[in-house]
């Protein structure tokens, strides 16, 4: 739906400004005629949204094996950027007018076709944001934020025309807080598409989640991390499972608790479980965009591959600092054992 949604805002964006520039060159209009330019500038605003919503949808590739889901988070840092240098341009020009401040004069041709930007502009803004906050999109929230600021904008001309006449800096005045909005509304935004460009943890409400959903089917967890991949989440979880079950029922606890997981929270595209008193880790990851239930399931069993490679049963358990290492015991997970150089728990090698 988000494909969708900004689809229709480009076309929106181009018809609005047609007409402003139309009706701005017509009714010999300075102001209509810029918010035509203006709304030019929404259009690659809007494209950059389709664009990076588009290739988010791209299937994982060898080159990008965790998926495309960062482009959407790229498209919108641009917008976030378009939108603080039009938040500045406004408090530029607000300034400006506030020092030499002249009477706002638009036409009865050109206030039709501002108010009917204003509708089209508040339908458009709502219909990005309510979209962009329900599938988790930043590009299309920033969008609509964009799309918002058009808005008060149009406003602003509008305001200026019935006002001035009582208070000639009213129009400036009215820029200049819209301007201080736009740039506090950039700074909000820039921050989260920034944030999940670095990867940050998907919160504590999702965390909190995860390990309720683990409790109720009686799972123990030791670890759970996080990452935020644009408008997708994934978790790394480690789990602790009496001993005494074998590799099999292990695994399929760990896939009872995967299935919950991935319907219980709709963003969660990619989970690796490990199943640390077991020394087994279970990966699971949706290879194509928007495919609820087509997943792919790949098991490393560390014994088995012992064998396979020639190391035998045993195998070595290593220390990650100082690499100190004895031969494995089976049946002795080497998390249980301690390096006598550092005192931290060995690794299976």
């Amino acid at each position: 739906m988000k494909e969708k949604v900004a689809l229709i805002s480009m076309l929106a964006n181009a018809l609005l400004a047609a007409g402003k520039l139309i009706v701005g060159f017509i009714a010999g209009s300075g102001a209509v005629f810029a918010e035509g330019l203006h709304s030019g500038i929404d259009i690659v605003s809007s494209g950059i949204s389709y664009a990076g919503i588009k290739i988010a949808k791209k299937p994982v590739d060898k080159k990008h094996p965790y998926g495309h889901y960062k482009f959407e988070v790229l498209a919108g840092l641009l917008i976030t950027i378009i939108l603080f240098l039009t938040g500045g341009f406004i408090l530029f020009e607000a300034i400006r007018e506030f020092q030499n401040p002249s009477p706002v004069e638009v036409g009865f041709l050109a206030l039709g076709v501002m108010i009917f930007s204003a509708v089209v502009n508040e339908i458009m803004s709502r219909l990005k944001i309510k979209y962009g906050k329900k599938e988790n999109s930043l590009s299309l929230l920033s969008d609509g934020i964009h799309s918002k600021v058009d808005v008060y904008t149009s406003l602003i001309v509008l305001a200026g025309l019935f006002l001035t006449k009582y208070w000639i800096y009213i129009d400036s005045l009215l820029a200049l807080f819209i301007g201080i909005y736009i740039i506090k509304e950039s700074f909000s935004i820039g921050k989260e598409a920034a944030d999940s460009l670095l990867d940050v943890s998907a919160g504590e409400e999702i965390e909190n989640k995860i390990k309720s959903i683990a409790e109720s089917e009686g799972i123990q967890t030791t670890s759970i991390k996080t990452q935020k991949k644009g408008s997708v989440l994934t978790a790394n979880i480690e789990i602790s499972l009496p001993k005494d079950l074998n590799l099999e029922k292990a695994t399929k606890i760990s896939n009872i608790l995967k299935d919950k997981l991935i319907k219980s929270i709709d963003s969660l595209q990619y989970v690796a479980i490990q199943i640390v008193s077991h020394e087994v880790e279970v990966d699971f990851y949706k290879p194509s965009f928007g495919r609820s239930f087509s997943w792919q399931r790949k098991g490393r069993f560390k014994n088995e591959l012992d064998e396979a490679v020639g190391k035998g049963p045993e195998g070595f358990c290593i220390c990650e600092k100082c690499n100190y290492k004895e031969a494995h015991q089976r049946g002795t997970p080497c998390l249980n054992i301690k390096c006598p150089n550092c005192g931290i728990n060995l690794k299976r090698g």
